[in-house]
């Protein structure tokens, strides 16, 4: 192999390597966490949200108004909700696993309601299920289903109707 040949093979690997991480940077956020405008107002779709989560046997054990609290310290935000998601029968299968409770620190799941910069009512999480693959088989089958049961959830606000 020529010394040109090796140069250009390792600049192109380098190059791609390079390309892969840019990648993989730029779009780990739209991986990661998943945003959806809702169809209510923004007190509909807190209290929507509220309700469907209910429905599909979830406990909220705390509700966090971050505008409200930023408020107190001085500060004015846009209306921001965060609900924390609690299946307790989901956690029971994670907290009872000794292996599976590295995921502890993302528990209970959340939703947050915030208004964007344009006026509209935005819906985000993260992404569980695609999260759930780098976990044990515990963790990833808890997470799978929990992310399929928040979908559901979330659809209430996204689509109304259905």
């Amino acid at each position: 192999m020529s010394r040109n040949t090796l140069f250009g093979l390792v600049i192109g690997f380098v190059l791609g390597v390079s390309s892969l991480g840019w990648v993989a940077y730029e779009s780990a956020p739209r991986v990661m966490i998943l945003e959806d405008e809702s169809q209510l107002s923004y007190e509909e779709t807190v209290a929507t949200l509220k309700q469907a989560a209910a429905q599909q046997g979830w406990k909220i054990p705390k509700v966090y108004e971050m505008d409200k609290t930023m408020a107190k310290a001085g500060y004015t935000v846009d209306p921001v909700t965060v609900f924390e998601l609690c299946h307790i029968e989901h956690a029971a299968k994670v907290l009872s696993d000794a292996d599976s409770r590295v995921v502890t620190s993302m528990m209970p799941c959340r939703v947050s309601v915030y208004v964007d910069g344009e006026g509209r009512v935005i819906v985000s999480r993260m992404n569980s299920g695609a999260v759930a693959q780098v976990f044990n088989e515990n963790v990833a089958e808890v997470m799978k289903v929990a992310s399929q049961e928040t979908e559901a959830i979330v659809a209430a606000v996204i689509n109304p109707a259905s």
